[in-house]
């Protein structure tokens, strides 16, 4: 499996996706096992599926994970480690991702998905939530770029909040599609009405 084929797979994978999505009302966790599900239905192998795949990065070089790396404990400073909602990998991971092997699961990352969801009572997804996911997806693609490997980055927001007033604002939807295709990360969205799949094209 390449990236072109990995984007193909959650292209193919969105309208299950969307179709669980909305018919149980959940939390983050619940929406990552679908997408999670949905892609193991359209063909993903186990062995190349991963979900909160945890990475180590020593000495980061962008300033989205310097920033994270300094808030750590001292015991701790000078490191940061991302922890990808949903991950596809290429045949060469051999089902293997656990944080030992962190230099393989960077150097054999296809596609690093984001997953947010419309879980709070009375409250919102707000942008600044989203636009922090999308910036450390971003930052993420540059941190494995500067090893020598490639990752597609993508923000998925599942936004089926029943109660409209615990949905996204119109405002708040349109920014975050700015701010993920100013930073050339995917943008995948479900409301209980609309869908959008802006996910980018690979080279051959």
């Amino acid at each position: 499996m390449e990236s072109r084929e990995a984007i193909g797979l959650l292209h193919t994978a969105w309208p299950r996706i969307v179709a669980e999505s909305r018919a149980v009302p959940g939390g983050k966790l619940h929406y990552q096992a679908i997408v999670y599900h949905c892609l193991r239905l359209v063909g993903v192998p186990a062995r190349q599926l991963g979900m909160n795949v945890k990475q180590m990065f020593l000495d980061p070089v962008t300033e989205d994970f310097r920033r994270r790396a300094d808030r750590r404990h001292p015991d701790f400073a000078g490191a940061v480690e991302p922890i990808p909602d949903v991950v596809l990998f290429s045949p060469a991971i051999n089902g293997d991702w656990r944080r030992r092997r962190s230099e393989e699961t960077a150097r054999h990352m296809l596609l690093a998905i984001e997953v947010k969801a419309s879980e709070r009572a009375n409250a919102r997804l707000r942008l600044g939530e989203i636009a922090g996911d999308i910036l450390k997806l971003a930052a993420h693609r540059e941190e494995l770029a500067h090893r020598g490997y490639a990752m597609t980055p993508v923000m998925m927001v599942i936004d089926v909040a029943p109660e409209s007033r615990e949905r996204m604002t119109d405002g708040a939807l349109a920014e975050s599609r700015l701010v993920a295709a100013s930073n050339a990360v995917g943008w995948i969205y479900c409301s209980p009405v609309e869908t959008v799949a802006e996910l980018p094209i690979v080279a051959p």
